[in-house]
């Protein structure tokens, strides 16, 4: 890294670590009032099936970047609440493919609606010219962070396997 880009990235990383905390104190915060109706954590699977349509719990853990058996538990979470259905692939009768019900549109919509209350209480009072560049930016910056992905783990998979070397 060169030294131009250390500082940046060394400031968004820690801007990233808080969001992430504050983040996960108020999804748990959530939880609890909301007397853990719904595992947070499924959101994902949710709302990425809203987005993209019926597919197999494969191909949905590669969309959400998670492992295959954490995603089946989340369905089955899902699925038990009315807002999945497993169908027949109709590509291929043996398998099967995700679906949201109509329970689940509503309940993603319902949940998008709160978000988007919440987060419009964020950016209240800035410009519109700041929410602009903010989303125009934070779209870059994770555009280029999913398309950085392969070249960061290969890099963490070296250093860890060198600092494994080492011992």
């Amino acid at each position: 890294m060169d030294s131009d880009t250390e500082p940046f990235a060394d400031q968004i990383g820690s801007v990233l670590i808080r969001l992430q905390r504050i983040r996960d104190r108020t999804v748990s915060q959530i939880a609890a009032m909301s007397r853990h109706e719904v595992d947070p954590a499924v959101y994902t699977c949710l709302f990425r099936l809203v987005a993209d349509g019926p597919m197999r719990s494969g191909a949905l853990a590669e969309a959400v970047y998670s492992d295959p058996s954490t995603v089946s538990r989340q369905v089955a979470h899902l699925v038990e609440r009315g807002f999945v259905e497993r169908l027949a692939d109709p590509g291929d009768g043996r398998a099967s493919v995700l679906a949201v019900t109509d329970a689940g549109r509503e309940h993603a919509e319902q949940s998008r609606r709160r978000r988007n209350e919440n987060l419009g209480r964020v950016i209240a009072d800035w410009s519109t010219a700041d929410r602009n560049d903010f989303v125009r930016l934070l779209e870059r910056f994770v555009d280029d962070y999913e398309r950085r992905r392969p070249e960061m783990l290969a890099a963490m998979r070296c250093a860890i396997t060198t600092e494994g070397d080492r011992r």
